[in-house]
């Protein structure tokens, strides 16, 4: 299963961002074989809005079936969703850690946002 995982750097190392709108970064794991692929995302990061949409159009882009992150808005989920894309949420550690949790099942899929729009 490919799955992308918010990030605050470009590697298996770096800490989960908790945002997912605004994270620095995506890493595309297949969490069937080894290696990843890290995808910037800085160009939402200071964006006045519309970063959560624009961040789950481009993850959708990007053919992945679940995004792990610390916490996702309404706009971004609904992006989400309507793109097929599971979303897990309460991730935390490193990326390597995140797709740990996920694959132990310790990480739930969502049935919706859990923070409001513009979290910071």
């Amino acid at each position: 299963m490919r799955i992308a995982v918010t990030a605050q750097g470009a590697d298996m190392g770096a800490p989960i961002d908790p945002r997912f709108g605004r994270a620095k970064c995506f890493i595309v794991v297949n969490t069937e074989a080894e290696g990843f692929e890290a995808v910037d995302n800085s160009m939402n990061l200071n964006a006045a809005q519309g970063a959560g949409i624009q961040a789950g159009r481009n993850v959708v882009e990007l053919g992945v079936e679940a995004v792990v992150t610390g916490h996702v808005g309404p706009k971004a989920f609904a992006t989400l969703q309507s793109g097929g894309v599971g979303v897990y949420t309460g991730a935390s550690g490193t990326v390597a850690e995140a797709v740990e949790q996920f694959k132990a099942g310790m990480l739930t899929r969502q049935d919706g946002a859990d923070v409001e729009g513009h979290w910071v």
